[in-house]
């Protein structure tokens, strides 16, 4: 994982951090008190040198600088501020106002210019107080701001092996771009999860990021959902509704499953990403859209393209960067990364005492191969936090299809120790391989080739009984 998430404290209840610069103690002692009484933080110091080192090693919402002090006054303070902190709010106050000192000040920048008299310490506290609203809404909104990108930018995506690691490169790399994407791999590795950093650390993060599966929607739905439509253009339309092209202008539109989409809609959507512009379905204006475009697909184009089902020249639109996911079982050393990241997540959403994952449930998870990939590994999780009474995970809480996987056909069992291990070693990953086509070909035998009963033998889903089947060619 790219970041360490960390429980989140909530800004709007955090009020403002004030630093007084004065040279009267009496002055400063009175703020300390008036603004502390309100609930503010509060820091002093009786000259602009002590001001300048809090501000190298501290973050202040409002500075209250006097104008003349020995030394350096409040408008060289200021100067100093706006070059290290220019969004600090500065005030500064002075004993004897003048023309110059007050023309000074705002040339330099001050926020606020406020006499000493009897109504300094009420007009503090009234602009005190309405810049702390302005910081705590501000902080509010880079808060947010921060969670959504934990929610879904590079901190969501979990992962520490070679190929991952090439992955994170790339989204930081082509995020800037305005290019467009197209994201391949198996089911459930994540593209969705790669799709949405590359929005959020894109230029257009303040802008919508919208999501649609070409493959949910019939070619009519799918038309109208994209492109929107007139009052009337069809029955059922009693309004006027944009599509998700101009919902998204200015933003991005990630197109899941795009490997589903017709051959007439293909024309359709080439077209809007060779002119930039939409047509409603029932009007005859078009609309200028600036849209970044990933597509998603877990189908093999070159495949699609040979045999008629994916136009050529779209493909080479939407492949400007490409980006393949790779499978869960091609970086098995991210499984126990995953696995506790998946615990720790459930477990707080289930409020339940699990503390790890016992050491025989890891070696299981780590050598069965997921069909499913990551959203198989989550759901298995889910699962077992949800039934596991103790404080770890242990092997009864995993499905059978885990829990009951054997090793290797040199005669290693789940219950064998360490002294039936071969001295001369032995190649894991061909040993897996040899039982996995075993069980396959005995399952099979078993159903007189009757598929769908061979998966039910195995305990897998017939999904993952053909994933098995292609692998090993059977």
């Amino acid at each position: 994982m790219l970041a360490t998430k960390t429980a989140a404290k909530d800004p709007v209840r955090e009020m403002a951090h004030i630093l007084v610069v004065d040279d009267e103690k009496s002055i400063c002692e009175l703020l300390e008190i008036t603004f502390r009484k309100d609930g503010h933080r509060v820091e002093i110091a009786h000259s602009v040198s002590e001001a300048k080192r809090k501000l190298e090693s501290g973050i202040f919402d409002i500075i209250i600088s006097d104008v003349r002090m020995p030394g350096e006054g409040g408008v060289d303070l200021l100067k100093f501020t706006k070059e290290i902190a220019p969004n600090t709010f500065f005030l500064l106050i002075t004993g004897v106002p003048t023309v110059e000192t007050a023309i000074a000040a705002i040339n330099a920048g001050a926020d606020r210019y406020v006499i000493k008299d009897h109504e300094l310490v009420d007009q503090l506290r009234r602009t005190v107080r309405e810049v702390s609203e302005s910081v705590k809404w501000r902080k509010e909104a880079g808060y947010l701001r921060r969670e959504l990108r934990r929610l879904t930018g590079l901190d969501n995506i979990v992962g520490q092996s070679p190929k991952m690691r090439a992955i994170f490169d790339l989204i930081q790399t082509v995020a800037p771009q305005t290019s467009r994407v197209l994201i391949t791999g198996e089911s459930g590795t994540g593209k969705e999860l790669v799709a949405r950093a590359i929005h959020e650390n894109s230029l257009r993060a303040q802008a919508p990021f919208i999501t649609i599966n070409c493959g949910a929607f019939p070619e009519s739905l799918l038309e109208s959902e994209l492109f929107g439509y007139m009052k009337g253009a069809f029955t059922g339309a009693n309004e006027n509704r944009r599509g998700l092209f101009q919902a998204a202008d200015g933003g991005t539109l990630f197109m899941d499953e795009i490997g589903n989409m017709s051959l007439t809609m293909q024309v359709r959507l080439y077209r809007v990403l060779q002119e930039g512009k939409v047509r409603p379905i029932g009007s005859t204006e078009e609309t200028d859209v600036d849209v970044r475009i990933i597509a998603a697909t877990n189908k093999d184009f070159e495949k699609e393209i040979a045999e008629g089902r994916f136009r050529e020249d779209l493909y080479y639109r939407l492949s400007v960067i490409p980006i393949q996911l790779p499978s869960l079982h091609e970086r098995r050393e991210d499984i126990p990364l995953l696995a506790r990241h998946f615990l720790e997540r459930f477990r707080k959403a289930m409020n339940k005492p699990i503390e790890s994952i016992a050491p025989e449930a890891m070696t299981r998870l780590e050598s069965y191969d997921w069909p499913g990939n990551v959203r198989e590994l989550e759901n298995t999780m889910e699962r077992a936090v949800a039934l596991e009474t103790g404080t770890q995970i242990s092997l009864r809480v995993l499905p059978e299809r885990i829990a009951g996987y054997v090793l290797p056909s040199a005669g290693i069992s789940s219950g064998s120790t360490a002294t039936d291990f071969p001295a001369e070693g032995l190649d894991f990953e061909q040993q897996i391989a040899q039982t996995e086509k075993r069980f396959l070909e005995m399952a099979l035998e078993k159903s007189e080739g009757v598929r769908t009963r061979a998966a039910d033998l195995l305990k897998i889903s017939y999904r993952s009984f053909r994933h098995y089947a292609k692998k090993h060619s059977l």
